[in-house]
């Protein structure tokens, strides 16, 4: 794996998580120097295309352990904390089932700093949306309250009939069948736009071929993946 790239976008963020996406780490794992900013050119660039290029370089393994210690501390929640959270999250899930879908049951369970609430229904299939577009807004909406009236911060996953092993399921599939149409017609093949977990499950189904590679391009929400034959 290459310890430092440099990455170039529109601006900072696209650049930065181009490069995020290139090195296949999160944000906490490296540390970013901007190279250059589009917003500080001369007169003489001024008709050139805007380009921001910032410098991504993993932080040493030693560092990433420590933050990763620390990350784990801050996320415990004390026993009465997380008696809140299910509390927070289980009354508002039974008002709401009542008001919409009152066959419909929940379940609510906590790991650490994460909250994850199933719901089983087949009549509940409205908040899940066109590619789970409506179970994610929900979702950010269960985050809210989960997070009221306490001092950690928790992460609310949510899935409903089993949405999201279908969608990853669905994904994989369609990561070998482009992979396969890439290799065989040797062209890049672009995919429809896609929220970030689902570009991080194609990026992972592709990464150890041999044969084909994958970038995204775009800005959000309209970002998406290219699958193209690897460079030699």
């Amino acid at each position: 794996m290459e310890k430092s790239i440099i990455s170039e976008g529109k601006t900072t963020n696209e650049a930065i998580e181009k490069g995020l996406e290139q090195l296949k780490v999160s944000k906490n794992m490296v540390d970013i120097k901007v190279l250059e900013n589009s917003e500080k050119r001369s007169f003489f660039s001024i008709l050139s295309p805007r380009v921001v290029k910032v410098q991504l370089t993993i932080k040493e393994e030693k560092d990433h352990n420590e933050h990763i210690k620390k990350e784990k501390k801050e996320a415990e929640l004390s026993d009465k904390e997380e008696k809140i959270v299910i509390d927070n999250i289980s009354k508002f899930m039974t008002e709401f089932l009542e008001k919409t879908e009152e066959n419909a049951k929940f379940n609510v369970k906590i790991s650490k700093s994460t909250v994850y609430v199933d719901i089983e229904s087949q009549e509940i299939g409205f908040l899940i949306g066109y590619r789970g577009e409506t179970l994610y807004a929900f979702q950010n909406i269960l985050s809210a309250v989960a997070n009221k009236g306490i001092e950690q911060k928790v992460r609310v996953i949510l899935d409903i009939e089993g949405y999201k092993a279908k969608r990853e399921k669905a994904l994989e599939e369609l990561a070998e069948k482009i992979e396969k149409t890439v290799i065989k017609t040797r062209k890049s093949v672009t995919l429809e736009p896609m929220q970030a977990y689902e570009r991080k499950i194609i990026h992972t189904k592709l990464q150890n071929s041999e044969k084909v590679e994958t970038r995204s391009i775009g800005e959000e929400p309209r970002r998406r993946i290219v699958v193209e034959l690897k460079r030699k």
